[in-house]
């Protein structure tokens, strides 16, 4: 058989790529995830009772904002890294900047402060159940998106396990501002941050075993 008829057999039965499978796949890991997080929040923890009233707040939406931006920012880390061989590119400095404005806010409002009233700040009312529920919660959004990923091509197998357990983390986040009494920015500089650290480092550690292909 001369090469040109291999290759014309080879290619007889290729069928036409999906050019929307990247944001199907991703569209259907968020909506389960979200979906998931949500239902797992309000069986286990429950929604607040004054969600209501603290919704009309300027400061609740800024609350809302933190995990938003970080998970929009892990999304895009996450359709970059699912490609082979394509850099993470400016979605780093997207990840980064979310945690350098609430750090700063944090910073500033310590600072301001009493002394006797900075530890109350940092720890407020949840600090030793916070990122243990977060992480919980981020279980059926970890699930869905590393089955987003695999679907894929993915070839930096650890970044890629990691900004999908972030996007998982974000997400669960999300879910659990609806629960959360806590109101201080310093809070969820650091609680709020860590609860997602914990899918983000779990991620980078399966990834090279889960996303495989």
């Amino acid at each position: 058989m001369k090469t040109q008829d291999l290759v014309s057999l080879l290619a007889s039965d290729v069928a036409p790529v999906d050019r929307r499978i990247l944001a199907k796949r991703f569209s259907w890991a968020l909506l389960l995830g979200a979906l998931g997080a949500t239902l797992l929040m309000a069986l286990w923890f429950g929604v607040r009772p004054d969600l209501g009233r603290v919704a009309a707040t300027p400061l609740f939406w800024f609350k809302l904002a933190f995990p938003l931006a970080l998970a929009s920012a892990s999304l895009w880390a996450c359709t970059r890294l699912s490609r082979p061989g394509v850099p993470l590119g400016q979605a780093g400095w997207a990840l980064a900047l979310p945690i350098a404005v609430v750090w700063g806010v944090a910073a500033l409002m310590v600072l301001a402060a009493p002394e006797s009233q900075r530890v109350a700040l940092l720890l407020g009312q949840t600090w030793r159940v916070c990122p243990v529920n977060i992480a919980g919660l981020s279980i059926p959004a970890f699930m869905a998106v590393f089955w987003a990923i695999r679907g894929l091509a993915p070839t930096q197998l650890r970044r890629a396990g990691a900004a999908g357990g972030l996007l998982a983390g974000a997400t669960a986040t999300l879910a659990y501002c609806l629960h959360c009494p806590e109101m201080g920015v310093p809070f969820w500089a650091i609680w709020y941050l860590l609860g997602m650290l914990i899918p983000t480092l779990l991620g980078a550690l399966l990834g090279p075993y889960l996303l495989r292909w």
